[in-house]
C-alpha cells in the first residue's frame, strides 16, 4: 500500500503543487489571482509557452535539447509580419508558410543532430544565435504591425456564444467544459477497466472517482470563471486539441512508445529495429513547426512583430518541461506533466508580478524552482 501510495503521490504530485501554488498567490494578492479578467490573460500569456512544451517534450524524451525555439519563434513572427503587413499577403497563405517554414528550420536542424551525429546543444544553440540575427536583419531593427485584425483573433478572440447566454455569461463555454471534463473522466474509466482485465490491480475505486471528482471540479471552476468574462478563447482551444493529439501521440501509438525507447536507451532501440536517425529528424521537424505556431501566437497578441520577440522563450519552455516531471537523461515525460509545469510557472509569474515582486527576484526563484525540479527527478531515479 505504501508504493501504491508513493506512485499515486508522484502521478498527482504536479497536480497538487499547482493547485497549492494557486491558492498561495490567491491569498497573496487579495483574491486578484482567480478574476476571470486576469484568469484569461493567464491562459493567453501562457499559450505559446504550454505549445512550445509540447513539442520540447518530445525533444527532451527523445535525449536531446533545442535552445533555438525562442529564436525561431522571434523568426517566425517577423516574417508573419513581412508576410502579411509590408507584402499585403492574406493571413491564411501567410500563416502555412510561416509553419512550413518553421518545419523546414527543424529539419535543417534536426538533419545535423539524427544523420551527423553532432549535439543537439551544439546545433541548437547555433540556431538560437543565426535566427536571432536573421530576425534583426529582417526587420531591419524596427517593429512591424499591425496584423490583420482577423490573424488578431488567433491569439485575441473569443469562441461565439452559439446557445446565447444573458447577462454577460458565455453559456457555450460552460456546455463545453462539462463535456470535456465528461470526456475526460470515461477516457480514464475506460483505461481503468482495460488495465483490471489485462489482470493490473488499480488502487481502490473510491480513490478513483475522489481523484477525478477533485480534477474535473477545479476544471468546471476555471470554465465557469473564463465563461463569466468572454468565454473560452480561442487560443485555449487550439492548446486543447494539440495537448489531446500528442497525448494520444505519446501514450497510444507505436512512434510515442519508440520515442520513449530512443531516450530510454538509444542502442537498445536501434537494436530493436527503431530507426533512430528518422524518429529524431521528425522530432525536431515537430519542434519547428510549433515553435512557428507559438511565435505566430505570440505576435498575433502583441499585434506587433519585435526584434526582441523570443528573448528568453526557450528557457521558460524548457523549465516548464522539466518542471513537469520530464528527465534530464531522456525516456521520462508526460504531456500532462509538461502542461502543468507551464503553468506553475505561468501562476508564479503572474502572481509574483500582481503583487510586485521585481523581476530581479522573479528570476531567482524561477531557477530555484527549475533547480529543485531536477535535483526530485535525480533522488527518484538514486532510489529505484
Amino acid at each position: 500500500m505504501g508504493v501504491q501510495a508513493r506512485g499515486n503521490l508522484r502521478e498527482y504530485g504536479l497536480m497538487i503543487a499547482l493547485v497549492v501554488i494557486m491558492v498561495l498567490f490567491q491569498i497573496l494578492t487579495d483574491g486578484t489571482l482567480f478574476k476571470p479578467l486576469n484568469l484569461t490573460n493567464l491562459v493567453l500569456q501562457n499559450s505559446y509557452i504550454i505549445i512550445m512544451a509540447l513539442g520540447m517534450l518530445l525533444v527532451i524524451v527523445a535525449g536531446h535539447i533545442d535552445l533555438s525555439v525562442g529564436s525561431v519563434a522571434g523568426f517566425i513572427g517577423a516574417l508573419a509580419a513581412v508576410l502579411m503587413v509590408r507584402s499585403g499577403m492574406h493571413f491564411v497563405p501567410a500563416t502555412l508558410l510561416c509553419l512550413i517554414a518553421g518545419g523546414m528550420i527543424g529539419a535543417a536542424q534536426g538533419y545535423w543532430i539524427a544523420y551527423l551525429k553532432i549535439p543537439a546543444f551544439i546545433v541548437t544553440l547555433a540556431g538560437m544565435l543565426v535566427f536571432r540575427g536573421l530576425t534583426l536583419a529582417l526587420l531591419a531593427g524596427e517593429s512591424i504591425g499591425p496584423f490583420p485584425t482577423q490573424f488578431q483573433l488567433l491569439s485575441s478572440g473569443f469562441i461565439p456564444d452559439f446557445l446565447g447566454g444573458s447577462g454577460g455569461f458565455h453559456v457555450t463555454s460552460l456546455v463545453i467544459g462539462v463535456l470535456v471534463a465528461a470526456a475526460m473522466f470515461y477516457t480514464s474509466l475506460r483505461t481503468r477497466l482495460n488495465r483490471q482485465k489485462h489482470g493490473f490491480q488499480g488502487g481502490p475505486l473510491w480513490v478513483f472517482i475522489l481523484e477525478h471528482a477533485l480534477i474535473s471540479g477545479l476544471f468546471l471552476y476555471l470554465i465557469y470563471l473564463l465563461a463569466s468574462y468572454k468565454g473560452i478563447p480561442n487560443v485555449l482551444i487550439v492548446m486543447g486539441i494539440l495537448i489531446a493529439f500528442f497525448t494520444f501521440v505519446t501514450m497510444r501509438t507505436t512512434i510515442g512508445r519508440r520515442v520513449y525507447a530512443l531516450g530510454g536507451n538509444e542502442k537498445a532501440a536501434r537494436l530493436s529495429g527503431v530507426k533512430t536517425e528518422r524518429l529524431t529528424f521528425f522530432t525536431f521537424i515537430t519542434m519547428g513547426v510549433l515553435a512557428a505556431l507559438g511565435g505566430l501566437i505570440f505576435v498575433a497578441r502583441l499585434n506587433t512583430a519585435t526584434p526582441k520577440a523570443g528573448v528568453g522563450f526557450e528557457l521558460d519552455v524548457i523549465a516548464a518541461v522539466f518542471i513537469g516531471g520530464a528527465s534530464a537523461s531522456g525516456g521520462v515525460g508526460k504531456v500532462l506533466g509538461a502542461v502543468v509545469g507551464a503553468f506553475i510557472m505561468g501562476v508564479m509569474n503572474n502572481g509574483m508580478s500582481i503583487m510586485g515582486i521585481g523581476i530581479d527576484w522573479q528570476q531567482v526563484i524561477k531557477g530555484l524552482v527549475l533547480l529543485a525540479a531536477v535535483i526530485f527527478d535525480v533522488y527518484n531515479k538514486s532510489k529505484v
